[in-house]
């Protein structure tokens, strides 16, 4: 049987100009996990990562630490099977079409916006983007240009698909990814209703890990939203 780790990014800077990259506790996030699977001597035959600067760039940091341990880190091979769902669509063109239509949305966006530079900014921010995200998984909400809750769940599955269907047996593999990816790749092994995809993604800790055993074509859930190599409370985080 293989093995297959999925590791959410570090912590990232969603609410700055230059998002798709690791804030300070994001990039110490990374170095622990490295460091911690260096300490077990942990390694693996394959390596993924999705194309975005936080998802390589925390596969790059937790590399440089087994190498420095002496050990074997492949060159990751980046996918776009592992992009997050299109975040910056969502935020910059759904969110502004069911505020002008949706007057009780209206009033959660107007909430954000009220609270946007204040210490509630988060929270307001994940109540507004839980509706939006809600309208769009169920179809009801679709624009050209922004990545359909159908095409974002249909390239993940095959990336899914892809790594436990190539040849070879007892491959170790770990893939560098996002929140959104890990939630429907959870959702999709336990068969799940669609719904919780997104349920699972907003539980998922930055730098966690959620691991696999597969075989045959086929996977089942070891873990979920595991931590151990975080073990200084303030680098627990989920934005």
């Amino acid at each position: 049987m293989g093995t297959l780790t999925f590791v959410r990014h570090g912590q990232a800077r969603p609410f700055e100009k230059e998002s798709d990259q690791l804030s300070a506790v994001g990039e110490q996030q990374a170095r622990a996990l490295g460091q911690y699977w260096a300490r077990r001597g942990v390694t693996f035959d394959e390596v993924y990562s999705g194309l975005l600067v936080r998802q390589v760039r925390t596969a790059g940091i937790v590399g440089q630490c087994l190498a420095e341990a002496g050990l074997s880190w492949p060159q990751p091979q980046a996918l776009p099977e592992f992009n997050e769902y299109d975040a910056n669509g969502i935020t910059g063109s759904l969110i502004p079409a069911l505020a002008e239509r949706d007057e009780e949305y209206r009033a959660l966006f107007a909430a954000y916006e009220a609270n946007r530079h204040t210490p509630d900014r988060n929270r307001h921010f994940q109540k507004m983007f839980e509706v939006v995200v809600s309208a769009w998984q169920g179809g009801e909400l679709e624009m050209d240009g922004v990545e359909s809750w159908s095409a974002f769940r249909q390239r993940v599955r095959s990336g899914l698909k892809q790594i436990i269907t190539a040849p070879g047996s007892g491959r170790r593999v770990a893939v560098f990814t996002s929140g959104g990816v890990i939630g429907t790749t959870v959702q999709t092994v336990l068969e799940a209703p669609e719904s919780q995809a997104l349920a699972i993604n907003w539980r998922v800790k930055n730098c966690s890990l959620t691991e696999f055993t597969f075989g045959g074509g086929r996977i089942s859930m070891d873990s979920f939203n595991t931590i151990p190599h975080l073990e200084d409370r303030e680098l627990v985080t989920f934005r």
